[in-house]
C-alpha cells in the first residue's frame, strides 16, 4: 500500500483538517471570551499558541492509534476486520462540517458587531488637509514657564488656521490631551484630524530651545521636525518659521501656501509678549483672582506696546468677565470697554472680536441703565450674523448666548453651546456654559453630566463647583451643597464672594456660629463689597436682632450699595416688611424716597435695574397701603414691562404663587403652590416662612393641604439643619 493510501486509512488527512477547522473555531470563541471575563492579555495570546504547537502531535497520535469498539488502540494491535477506520472517518467528515457551519455563523456575527461599532467612526472623513496642535512641552527646569510653552503652541495654532482650506482642531479640543498618555492614533482619532504637530519647548534665561514635528497619523510617519536654538527676542521668527514649515509639508500644492504670509500675534515685543501669555493662562479659568491678574498683566503688557492689538482685545473681552463676577461695575466696564474697543476697530475694523464685545456691552449697558428692552434684542440679531461670519470663535458664541439668556431664552442659549461643543467636543468652557443653561431649563441630570466633564477636563473651575452645589440643593443635599461650595472657595481662595455665599445658606439654615467663620473671611478681604452687606443683614434676622436689622439695611441703602447678591433689593424688603409688621408703611416709603428719590415710581419711563427691583420687592407694601385699583395697576404694569424684558412670573414658582395671590386668585394660587412650589426642596427655599407671613398669602396658607406641605417643610429644614450641623462640626474637630 502506498504511502498516500495509508494516510488516508487512517485518517491523518481528515484529523488534520478537522484539527485545524475546530481549533480556529475554538480560538475565536475563546479569544473573544477571555477578555470579557477579565482574563489577561498574555491568556488570548497563550490559546493561540497552544493550538498551534498541538497540531503536529495531533496529527502524529492519529497515525499511530486507532478507534475500534474497545476503544483506541495503537495501529499494530488493531484487528482489520474490527477496525473503524471507515466510520471513524465519516464521523470526522461530520464534526468537520459542523465545525465549518459553526465557524462560519460565529464570523458572520463578529463581522456584523464589528461593521455596527465601526458605522459611527466610518461615517466620518478625516481630510488629509488637517492637522492638530498639540501643547508643546515645558522641558525648562522652571515648571512656571509652562505659560510659554503653551502660548507658543496657541500662537502656532491660530497661524496655521489663517491657511485657506487647512482644518485645525480648536485650541481647548487639543489642550484637553495635555500630560495624558495618548498615542498619536488616539488622539487624531478623538479630533478628527490626519496629521498632529507637537514638539517640546526649554527656555533658559534669554535663549530658547525648540522642537518641532509633523505627524501622518495613519503611520505615524515624520513628515516634517526641526530644532531651533534661538534668542527670545527671535521668537516671532520662530513661530513664522514653524508655521509656514508646517504649512509647505502639508503640501504647498493642496493648500496653496507658499505665497501667505502668516501672522501671530502684532508685536515686536519679548516682553508685552510674554505678559500676554501670562494674562491668557490666568484667565482661563475665569476664577475671580486669575481675572484681577489678567487685567495687571495685560495693562502691563500694553505699557511696553501700546500697540499690541491683541492684549487689547483680551483685556475688553476680560472685562466682560469681570462685569459678571462684580470686580467692575456695569459703567466701569461700559467706559473701559467702549474705549478700548474703538483702538482696536481704528486698526482692525473688521475685527469680530473687538465688534461683538462692542454690540454687547452697549446692549447690556442701555438694558440695566435705561430698562431698554429692544437694545438686547437687537445685539443678538447682530451677534448672530457674527456668529455665521465666525462660526469657530467661541467667544461670539458666548457673547451670543449672554444676550440669549438677557431675553431669558435659555432653550435658544444652549442650541448654540450644543453647535459649538461639535467643533470643539473637548472645551471646558462649552461643558460649563451647557451645564450652566441646563440647569435654568431643569435639566439637572444633563447639567450634572456637562458640569463633572469640564471639571474633568480644567479642575481649577470655582464656578463649575458651586453649580454643582446648587444641583446638590435641589435635591435637597444639603452636606453636598457645603462640601462642593468649600471646594470652590479652595479651588479659588481670593474670591470673597464664594465663602459669602455659602455663610449666607448657613444663616438662614440658623447655624449663626457656623456661618461666622465664613463670614469673618469676607470681612477681612472685601469689608466694603455688596455681599458684606447682604450677610450683615441676614446675620441680624436670623439672629432676631431688629434693631441690627434695620441698622444694616438703612446702611445699604444711604451708602447707596450695587443691588449685587440682592444686596439693595433685601434691605428695601427688609425695611419695608418691618414697616408693614409695624404698620409704618407710609413712613418707610417716605423715607427710601428721600433717600433714593423716585425708588417707587412705577411709571417711571426709564429706571436703574435695583430700582425696578425694588419697585418688585414694594408690592407687598403697596398690597396693604394703596386702594385695591391703584395696586392691581401697579402690579400689572410691572408684570408687563417684567415680560418686555423676557421675565415671565411663571417661570418662578414663588413668583407666580405671589402674583396670583396678590389678583385674588386664590385658588388657581393653592393648585399652583401645591403642584410647582412644594414639590420642591426646602433647601432652595429657606426664606419661606417670612414670604408666607405676608398679608396676601392668609386664605392660601390656611388650606389644609398647604398646612400640611408647610409641615412637611418644617421637618425636612430641621433634619436637613441637623445634617450640615454635624458636617460641619466634622469639619472642624477634623482641622
Amino acid at each position: 500500500m502506498t504511502l498516500l493510501a495509508e494516510l488516508r486509512r487512517r485518517n491523518v488527512f481528515r484529523v488534520a483538517a478537522t484539527y485545524l477547522v475546530v481549533g480556529w473555531l475554538l480560538t475565536e470563541v475563546l479569544t473573544t471570551i477571555l477578555p470579557t471575563l477579565g482574563a489577561p492579555d498574555w491568556a488570548a495570546r497563550a490559546v493561540i499558541l497552544i493550538f498551534a504547537f498541538g497540531f503536529i502531535p495531533a496529527v502524529v497520535i492519529s497515525w499511530f492509534y486507532e478507534m475500534t469498539p474497545e476503544g483506541i488502540k495503537r495501529e499494530e494491535d488493531v484487528v482489520r476486520d474490527d477496525s473503524l477506520a471507515g466510520g471513524t472517518g465519516k464521523k470526522i467528515n461530520y464534526g468537520t462540517i459542523a465545525a465549518v457551519v459553526v465557524l462560519i455563523v460565529l464570523v458572520g456575527l463578529f463581522s456584523a458587531q464589528q461593521t455596527g461599532d465601526d458605522a459611527a467612526p466610518a461615517d466620518v472623513v478625516v481630510s488629509n488637509s488637517s492637522v492638530a496642535v498639540l501643547p508643546f512641552v515645558n522641558m525648562s527646569n522652571d515648571k512656571d514657564n509652562e505659560y510659554f510653552s503653551d502660548g507658543l503652541t496657541e500662537t502656532l495654532l491660530h497661524m496655521l488656521a489663517q491657511i485657506p482650506d487647512l482644518k485645525v482642531a480648536a485650541r481647548t479640543s487639543s489642550f484637553a490631551f495635555k500630560d495624558q498618555n495618548k498615542s498619536i492614533q488616539e488622539i487624531a482619532a478623538a479630533l478628527e484630524v490626519a496629521h498632529v504637530l507637537e514638539g517640546s519647548v526649554q527656555r533658559v534665561g534669554d535663549r530658547v530651545r525648540i522642537t518641532a514635528q509633523l505627524i501622518r497619523a495613519s503611520d505615524g510617519f515624520h513628515v516634517w521636525s526641526s530644532n531651533f536654538d534661538r534668542t527670545l527676542d527671535d521668537i516671532f521668527g520662530i513661530q513664522d518659521e514653524i508655521a509656514q514649515k508646517v504649512g509647505f509639508a502639508l503640501s504647498e500644492s493642496l493648500l496653496g501656501v507658499a505665497s501667505n504670509k502668516l501672522s501671530g500675534v502684532q508685536t515686536s515685543s519679548p516682553d508685552a509678549y510674554d505678559l500676554y501669555l501670562q494674562a491668557r493662562r490666568e484667565r482661563a479659568t475665569f476664577s475671580y483672582g486669575g481675572l484681577q491678574a489678567a487685567e495687571n498683566l495685560l495693562k502691563s503688557a500694553l505699557l511696553i506696546d501700546p500697540d499690541f492689538v491683541e492684549a487689547k482685545t483680551e483685556l475688553a473681552s476680560s472685562y466682560i468677565q469681570n462685569l459678571e463676577t462684580g470686580l467692575m461695575t456695569t459703567s466701569e466696564a461700559y467706559s473701559e470697554i467702549m474705549a478700548i474697543t474703538e483702538q482696536v476697530l481704528a486698526v482692525r475694523p473688521d475685527d469680530v472680536v473687538a465688534r461683538a464685545v462692542r454690540l454687547y456691552i452697549e446692549a447690556f449697558f442701555r438694558t440695566s441703565q435705561g430698562g431698554n428692552p429692544d437694545a438686547i434684542h437687537n445685539a443678538a440679531v447682530s451677534l448672530e450674523s457674527l456668529v455665521a461670519e465666525a462660526p469657530d470663535i467661541l467667544q461670539l458664541r458666548i457673547l451670543l448666548v449672554r444676550a440669549y439668556q438677557g431675553m431669558q431664552q435659555t432653550e435658544k442659549a444652549a442650541a448654540v453651546l450644543e453647535q459649538a461643543l461639535t467643533r470643539d467636543p473637548f472645551n471646558p468652557q462649552i461643558h460649563y456654559e451647557l451645564g450652566t443653561l441646563y440647569m435654568r431649563l431643569e435639566r439637572f441630570d444633563d447639567a450634572r453630566v456637562a458640569l463633572d466633564k469640564s471639571i474633568e477636563i480644567e479642575a481649577v473651575q470655582p464656578n463649575a463647583y458651586t453649580n454643582l452645589a446648587g444641583i446638590s440643593l435641589q435635591s435637597g443635599d444639603g452636606v453636598g451643597f457645603v462640601r462642593l461650595f468649600l471646594k470652590a472657595v479652595e479651588v479659588d481662595p481670593r474670591d470673597h464672594e464664594l465663602p459669602g455665599m455659602l455663610a449666607n445658606f448657613l444663616y438662614q439654615l440658623g447655624l449663626i456660629e457656623e456661618g461666622d467663620d465664613l463670614r469673618n473671611r469676607v470681612m477681612t478681604i472685601a469689608p466694603t463689597s455688596e455681599i458684606a452687606y447682604r450677610l450683615e443683614l441676614t446675620r441680624a434676622i436670623s439672629s432676631g436682632d431688629e434693631d441690627a436689622s434695620i441698622a444694616s439695611a438703612r446702611r445699604a441703602i444711604e451708602n447707596d450699595v450695587d443691588d449685587r447678591r440682592f444686596a439693595y433689593g433685601g434691605a428695601v424688603q427688609h425695611l419695608l416688611r418691618l414697616g408693614i409688621r409695624r404698620n409704618t408703611v407710609a413712613e418707610t416709603i417716605a423715607y427710601l424716597e428721600e433717600q433714593a428719590p423716585g425708588i417707587l415710581d412705577t411709571d417711571a419711563a426709564t429706571a436703574q435695574p435695583k430700582y425696578r427691583n425694588a419697585q418688585g420687592v414694594a408690592l407687598e407694601a403697596f398690597y396693604v397701603s394703596l386702594p385695591r385699583e391703584e395696586f392691581l395697576r401697579r402690579l400689572d404694569g410691572l408684570v408687563e414691562f417684567g415680560k418686555a424684558l423676557g421675565f415671565d412670573p411663571s417661570d418662578d414658582p414663588f413668583t407666580h404663587v405671589n402674583v396670583l395671590a396678590m389678583r385674588g386668585e386664590i385658588q388657581e394660587a393653592i393648585e399652583v403652590a401645591l403642584a410647582d412650589l412644594f414639590s420642591r426642596s426646602v433647601a432652595v427655599n429657606l426664606t419661606w416662612r417670612e414670604r408666607f407671613s405676608q398679608a396676601q398669602f392668609t386664605e392660601l396658607v390656611a388650606d389644609p393641604r398647604v398646612q400640611a406641605a408647610m409641615q412637611r417643610w418644617e421637618e425636612d429644614e430641621a433634619a436637613l439643619r441637623g445634617q450640615v450641623q454635624a458636617y460641619m462640626a466634622d469639619l472642624q474637630a477634623a482641622t
